[in-house]
């Protein structure tokens, strides 16, 4: 069992990704963690019982900002922003999610600067970890003042409100909380507000997906280099002096993984000065795919900048003396993750771009190395003809998705929130991106492979690349060769889900 210990500025994008997948992971907050919640906490109680005035702990929210909160409504204020912004719209959101939105905006408030209890923090990780999953919808978020909607649904059972899912079923949270000896809160001054208030649905599939999009790539690698061995290509274009020429973030290391993917290999051709060079989608793939390689690495760092970052407002800070100062600004703003994850999006649409490319010349009509469409009887049989079908398919649907969600801006709360980022729609498209992708690649890694046992037929003593020889059994394992048309997307799914896996990032 994994245990993770949470202080506000050391959670990374591994033990996110861990804990999100992973049921069985506990998470606590760290001992050093506790004095600091409990100094804020403190500070707010101290800060209302003076009778201080300060955004969203004794006045309205929004638009009612001028709107003075009498001592005796402040609890009242915090449970009423729970209970009036739950209103989202759309799909469950999965388990992964809701568990990565419980650990990243724990992360958030164990660093002392939002004025939440230590109670309500634990009551939080005690759902996380009996797996008591707040049934949160997708849709509702405009991306700041955060993801408000969402991270409403994720608090309502914190005061007993709400419906859970726990051990496959939905239920009330009263009903569960009783069920596991856990009683819900009353909530004090700022917590409302604390709970509700930040970037927290955007980054936890945010982080996903850069986690995924990882691995979509390096199987992407696989797959270009299968492809190339499938269509007889040369390595030349792949030479450590052309890339050293123009030295690119990730270029040069993506034509050395090919490299070694494809070393040894006999289904390459050796220099011809009649066919001195490939198509781009075999020339240009550490071009291309370092380009998408570098996007990644972008979005990664801008994630993990934000999984220990604070994202609420307002915020408290403490001087030497620890008197405290309340501060109201914009951490809340998901541009900077709107930007990262449009960007990520547009990567990844067009790695699935020359995958479909690459699928569409292996079953051309009149290929030189194997039979059209990869069928042994063309005619009688359509082959893969359909498989890439699917892959354009998604291609087009990706290119629509990947249109920036960063540049639409719709003023709410009467225009007090005129700008506003749709970071969690950037965020639910690149998931979606991502996931069409994979299959693509999926698709491409099929057709290669199928194209290879082609080759091998005339040739069975033929040897493929040390890295290559293990996607290509890794393939088989799952798939066979089709001699004759077949039911085909059983074995789609299979090769998706090798990739979903990430059995083609060891190879």
């Amino acid at each position: 069992m994994a245990n993770l210990a949470l202080n506000g500025c050391s959670l990374t994008l591994e033990d996110l990704v861990q804990a999100a997948r992973d049921p069985n992971t506990q998470v606590a907050l760290a001992p050093e963690a506790i004095p600091g919640i409990q100094r804020a906490a403190d500070a707010v109680a101290k800060f209302v019982s003076e009778g201080r005035i300060a955004y969203g702990i004794t006045t309205g929210f929004g638009a009612f900002k001028d709107r003075l909160i009498p001592p005796k409504d402040v609890e009242k204020l915090q449970e009423n922003i729970i209970l009036s912004h739950a209103v989202g719209t759309g799909p469950e959101l999965p388990a992964e999610i809701v568990r990565a939105m419980m650990v990243i905006r724990a992360n958030t408030l164990a660093m002392g600067h939002s004025g939440i209890r230590l109670e309500t923090l634990e009551l939080m990780l005690s759902l996380l970890n009996k797996n008591i999953l707040p049934i949160i919808p997708s849709r509702g978020s405009l991306g700041a003042s955060g993801d408000l909607a969402p991270l409403a649904h994720m608090a309502l059972p914190l005061i007993g409100q709400g419906e859970v899912r726990f051990k496959g079923k939905v239920r009330t949270s009263a009903e569960v909380l009783e069920e596991n000896g856990l009683k819900p809160v009353k909530l004090s001054a700022k917590e409302g507000l604390a709970l509700t208030n930040g970037t927290t649905l955007m980054t936890a599939i945010g982080a996903l997906q850069v986690h995924d999009a990882q691995v979509v790539l390096r199987s992407a690698n696989c797959a270009a280099a299968l492809s190339l061995e499938a269509q007889n290509g040369t390595l030349r274009a792949y030479s450590p002096q052309i890339h050293a020429s123009r030295p690119q973030p990730m270029q040069a290391e993506t034509a050395a993984s090919l490299l070694d993917l494809l070393a040894g290999s006999e289904l390459t051709r050796p220099d011809n000065s009649r066919n001195v060079q490939d198509a781009y989608t075999l020339r240009c793939v550490p071009q291309v795919h370092g380009a998408v390689h570098s996007a990644i690495n972008y979005a990664q760092k801008v994630i993990e900048t934000e999984l220990n970052s604070v994202t609420d407002n307002p915020l408290l800070f403490f001087d030497e003396q620890n008197e405290v100062t309340i501060l109201s600004g914009g951490n809340f703003h998901g541009e900077p993750l709107a930007l990262a994850l449009d960007f990520l999006s547009i990567a990844m649409t067009d790695l699935g771009n020359i995958s479909e490319r690459r699928i569409a010349k292996l079953i051309d009509n009149h290929p030189e190395h194997y039979p059209s469409f990869l069928a042994a009887q063309g005619g009688l049989n359509s082959g893969f003809m359909l498989l890439q079908y699917t892959a354009a398919a998604l291609c087009s649907e990706n290119k629509t998705l990947a249109h920036p969600d960063s540049v639409d801006s719709i003023p709410s709360s009467g225009n007090v929130e005129d700008h506003v980022s749709m970071g969690a729609n950037a965020a639910l498209h690149c998931q979606q991106i991502v996931e069409n992708v994979r299959t693509i690649i999926a698709i491409e890694l099929m057709s290669a492979a199928q194209a290879i046992d082609f080759r091998l037929q005339d040739n069975p003593n033929l040897s493929l690349g040390q890295g290559t020889s293990k996607a290509f059994q890794a393939i088989r394992n799952v798939v066979p060769f089709f001699e004759q048309d077949a039911y085909f997307k059983p074995s789609m799914d299979a090769v998706t889900k090798l990739v979903k896996l990430g059995r083609f990032c060891a190879v």
